[in-house]
């Protein structure tokens, strides 16, 4: 059982993400395009490249309206980069929150769309040749 917590607006700018999730202490949540109910976490993860060795991303996680169970995900490519995990964090957490809203936005409509095509127009679309 979830508690109220009062938002303490001395610990960030609730109007980014990671300032919102700073002032209210638990991740932000959107309603997508979908209406779908999806909370979002900052994901940090080497990057294999010694130049920029992490980056930051975003994962949405989609929640079933009747009960709280996740049903799904959704998650950004590699958004900012960094020499520091705390930098790569930091500079995703600076984004504004409705960026963070038209980003969901955009990956459910992608998904949206790549569920729509047949098998091939996917595989063209990646790229793939078809023989």
């Amino acid at each position: 059982m979830g508690q109220f917590l009062p938002a303490d607006h001395t610990r960030g700018d609730a109007n980014t993400i990671g300032g919102y999730m700073a002032v209210h202490a638990r991740p932000a949540a959107f309603e997508g395009s979908d209406s779908a109910s999806y909370s979002v976490e900052i994901v940090t993860d080497t990057t294999g490249d010694a130049g920029r060795p992490f980056g930051a991303y975003l994962l949405f996680i989609r929640w079933r309206a009747e009960d709280p169970v996740a049903t799904g995900h959704l998650e950004t490519d590699f958004l900012e980069f960094a020499e520091t995990e705390e930098a790569a964090r930091n500079a995703v957490g600076a984004l504004p929150l409705n960026a963070v809203k038209a980003l969901l936005d955009g990956l459910i409509r992608a998904r949206t769309e790549a569920s729509a095509k047949p098998w091939w127009e996917v595989m063209r679309t990646e790229g793939e040749p078809l023989s």
